[in-house]
């Protein structure tokens, strides 16, 4: 049976188990399917498989009819593994049923493959995420831990790229590892108008905590969402702590922590990733030099723009903006 229709197009095939979160499942089709090339031109193409092909059920009052089975996969360039809700009865054994095990062999080797949320057990139980840095949803790290402790989870962040493998936080998490592939595969303009179209935050950092204490702030207290934007109108100009404490009339100690309760990270760590996003897009968008990108951004001098682009993402200027040209003269298949 014929799956993937578009050879020419990336193809993803979303794995989903009985119990699946049907908005896990939405997000993965909603992003990647609002994602066109310049000329207007869909740039994946994303079906729904399962083991048994029919109706599924999903963690709400309400049935999937699911068309394709584990076939699917052997024609995937990128396999999406949403959670289920038997994930929270917690895994006796670190051992996949095997049905499940003989469907992930189907996928060929050098895939990329990613999960969602709870996703992450099942594929640190195929031995995917042996030695390497992953995350799940914060409440089941700990359960996660005992079942496979030669994996380097990290609870506190939204997502984890390991090259091939991906893993993502809770469900809304899962919007920030696909527009990070999306980021990954087309570059930022491409992503951030998937984001634009689907009225969500172009980027949060993978880096950034998935479970705040505070997250919203409380009725009439003072937010420091009018510094942020100040500031995202400012990048190319030096910018200090005290300014932007002084935007939301607050002493330095005041905003810096209020800004961490918010955000997740310090006002500088965050500033210098809005700088790092900025001078991306220059990069991919517009052929100024390499100082000029620096200076629009914020960094100065090519030097530091470099240092920062090296430390954020493993390569130089030069080596950024080549990448995403060739892209562009060579369609992602």
């Amino acid at each position: 049976m014929t799956v993937f229709r578009h050879p020419g197009r990336h193809r993803i095939a979303v794995l989903v188990r009985p119990g699946l979160l049907a908005i896990e499942v939405g997000i993965v089709h909603r992003l990647f399917r609002q994602t066109f090339s310049a000329t207007g031109e869909p740039l994946y193409e994303v079906v729904t498989c399962t083991l048994d092909p029919g109706e599924i059920r999903t963690d709400a009052d309400f049935s999937l009819r699911v068309e394709h089975g584990p076939d699917a996969l052997d024609e995937a360039d990128t396999v999406v593994l949403p959670s289920s809700d038997e994930d929270y009865e917690p895994w006796s054994e670190p051992r996949l049923p095997a049905p499940l095990a003989d469907a992930l062999a189907r996928i060929r080797p050098g895939t990329r493959i990613a999960s969602i949320c709870s996703g992450a057990f099942v594929l640190a139980a195929a031995g995917l995420l042996e030695g390497r840095r992953a995350t799940t949803h914060w409440r089941s790290a700990d359960h996660f831990r005992e079942l496979f402790p030669n994996v380097e989870l990290d609870p506190d962040v939204l997502y984890t790229d390991s090259g091939d493998v991906l893993t993502s936080a809770g469900v809304a998490s899962g919007i920030d590892l696909c527009l990070h592939m999306i980021r990954c595969d087309h570059g930022s303009a491409v992503a951030n108008e998937v984001a634009r179209g689907t009225v969500v935050a172009p980027h949060r950092d993978g880096g950034q905590a998935q479970f705040i204490q505070r997250p919203v702030p409380e009725p009439r207290s003072s937010s420091t969402g009018a510094a942020r934007a100040w500031a995202l109108g400012h990048l190319d100009q030096p910018i200090t702590l005290r300014q932007l404490a002084a935007r939301e009339a607050m002493s330095v100690r005041t905003f810096t922590r209020r800004f961490r309760e918010e955000v997740g990270v310090s006002p500088l760590q965050w500033l210098t990733r809005q700088r790092v996003e900025r001078a991306r897009q220059l990069l991919e968008e517009t052929d100024l030099p390499v100082d000029r990108v620096a200076a629009d951004s914020g960094f100065g001098t090519a030097a530091s723009l470099r240092q920062h682009l090296q430390a954020a993402l493993g390569v130089s200027p030069s080596a950024y903006r080549g990448t995403f040209r060739l892209r562009e003269i060579v369609p992602s298949t």
